[in-house]
C-alpha cells in the first residue's frame, strides 16, 4: 500500500572524485549544485517526462531554469564518497514548483536544499528570451 500524500521521490548517486575537491580535500560548493541540477532532469526522466528536446517541440517547455534556491551544508564530503541525492517536488504552484533535494553519505546527511524551478518557454519573436509558463497537465500527472 502507498502512502499518496507522500510525494514521488527518485534518486541519484554521484560519486566525488578527486577534481572535485579543494586543496584541503573537500568537495568544492559549486558541484553540489551540479549535481542537484542533474538530480533534478533525472527526476523528470524517472518520472516519464521526454526529454527537453522533445517537449521543446511538442509543448513549448525547454527546460526548468532555477529562479531561486536555499541550501544547508551539515557535513563534508570528500573524494571517493559515494553521495545519493533524494529528489522530490514539494509543491506546485502556476509556473514554477518547489523541488527539495537531500544529500546522504549512507546514514550521514551531507546537505539539503530547495529549488524554486520554472518550466520555461522561448519568445518566438525573441529567441533569446525566456518566459514563465504554465505547468503542462500532462508532465504534473506524470510527476505527481
Amino acid at each position: 500500500m502507498t502512502n499518496s500524500s507522500l510525494p514521488r521521490t527518485s534518486t541519484y548517486t554521484q560519486r566525488v572524485e578527486f577534481g572535485d575537491c579543494d586543496p584541503a580535500g573537500i568537495v568544492w560548493f559549486p558541484h553540489f549544485f551540479r549535481w542537484i541540477d542533474a538530480a533534478s532532469r533525472h527526476f523528470f526522466i524517472s518520472c516519464g517526462v521526454p526529454s527537453w528536446q522533445e517537449t521543446t517541440t511538442t509543448l513549448g517547455v525547454i527546460g526548468t531554469p532555477l529562479v531561486d534556491t536555499q541550501a544547508q551544508f551539515t557535513k563534508t564530503a570528500t573524494y571517493g564518497d559515494v553521495l545519493v541525492i533524494t529528489t522530490s517536488i514539494t509543491e506546485w504552484r502556476n509556473k514554477s514548483f518547489v523541488q527539495d533535494h537531500r544529500i546522504h553519505r549512507g546514514e550521514d546527511a551531507i546537505m539539503s536544499c530547495q529549488e524554486v524551478r520554472i518550466f520555461a518557454g522561448v519568445k518566438k519573436d525573441s529567441p533569446s528570451s525566456i518566459y514563465a509558463m504554465p505547468i503542462a497537465p500532462s508532465i504534473r500527472s506524470l510527476c505527481e
